[in-house]
């Protein structure tokens, strides 16, 4: 039978109890094996169960043609149906199946992933022509059924979407299904313990704003905010900011301190001081880096700046991972901001 590609969905989720077999085909990886896996999970729920669910590729069935109707014929240990997930699927599996689905051998439900199979394929006439079968297409998503799946996906775990959220994180995202749930993960990642996700999270995590949050860590560090530099870092390494970029900007941070304080020591005012550097520093920022300023002495943003140069070369010298160098760097200067 053929499924059109608007009832792809509502089909995997609740196929029909006579179906034998289903060729779930197209060009986006990503959602073949994202329904291939909802249509055998109406079956058996757990895919790496041993003695209900069997996964095979082409190359294993063409060398074993007898596989198929062994695996279709066995019966399970623990009682009910079986699955048979065949990996990679061509049209040199039209003769095989063509037989199977003569024979109608077993109750095993057989799901085939292929990629894009064009309609003068045989294997993919073959599904479509019977009526115990189904050929299941998987094309790239539109901007209108992304949007969908970003709603969907990012409402099932909680989270209210701000305004503009969903359109930025459309146009950002590719049109590979399994592409996109990887980036919404990492979105939810991003975002936890936050009620709402907005269009700056979306930014933050998937467009070119990857270096977001580096300077929220930095005036935790400054300030000796341990629990706020906890949820910046873990930010940072959910939206896979590297450890070296984040110690080169932190450094940068701490000598823009050190040059104001040696402003102050000369007389000047700091909000003159502040004009003076380049980039400046966002409006967002100036109370905090205005308190930094004054709360830190020196002697202690030498220490601070010691730390930071010792951190970045152990990160291309050993082996630690430069995760942990970075955010004991971090903490130990924030531990400094603290017991100032």
């Amino acid at each position: 039978m053929i499924v059109k590609s608007h009832e792809a969905d509502r089909f995997v989720a609740a196929p029909p109890a006579a179906l034998q077999a289903a060729l779930v085909f197209g060009p986006d990886a990503g959602l073949v094996q994202e329904r291939a896996e909802k249509l055998l999970k109406t079956v058996v729920t757990d895919l790496t169960d041993p003695f209900n669910s069997v996964d095979i590729s082409e190359a294993a069935l063409l060398d074993d043609k007898a596989r198929l109707f062994d695996e279709a014929a066995a019966i399970s240990m623990m009682g009910g149906r079986r699955v048979i997930r065949v990996r990679g699927g061509g049209n040199d599996l039209a003769s095989l199946f063509e037989s199977f689905l003569d024979e109608h051998a077993g109750d095993a439900l057989v799901v085939i992933e292929a990629g894009d199979l064009g309609k003068s394929s045989t294997l993919r006439k073959l599904f479509e022509g019977d009526k115990n079968a189904a050929a299941i297409p998987c094309y790239a998503d539109n901007a209108r059924d992304l949007g969908d799946v970003v709603r969907d996906e990012l409402k099932g775990l909680g989270f209210a979407l701000a305004p503009g959220a969903v359109e930025e994180a459309v146009s950002r995202l590719g049109s590979d299904r399994g592409v996109t749930r990887r980036q919404l993960e990492k979105l939810a990642l991003y975002a936890h313990g936050q009620k709402q996700i907005t269009a700056e999270d979306v930014r933050a995590v998937m467009g070119d704003e990857s270096q977001a949050r580096t300077e929220a860590a930095y005036d935790a560090a400054g300030t000796g905010d341990l629990v706020r530099l906890d949820l910046e870092l873990e930010r940072l390494w959910i939206a896979d900011t590297a450890p070296a970029q984040i110690l080169r900007g932190a450094l940068g941070h701490f000598q823009r301190l050190m040059l104001a304080k040696e402003g102050m020591a000369r007389g000047e005012q700091l909000d003159a001081v502040m004009r003076k550097f380049f980039p400046p520093i966002h409006f967002s920022r100036t109370d905090s880096f205005k308190a930094q300023a004054r709360n830190w002495n020196a002697d202690r943003l030498a220490d601070a700046l010691d730390l930071l140069l010792e951190a970045e070369g152990m990160t291309r010298t050993t082996a630690m991972p430069a995760e942990a160098v970075t955010g004991r760097a971090l903490f130990t200067i924030a531990a400094l901001a603290k017991a100032r």
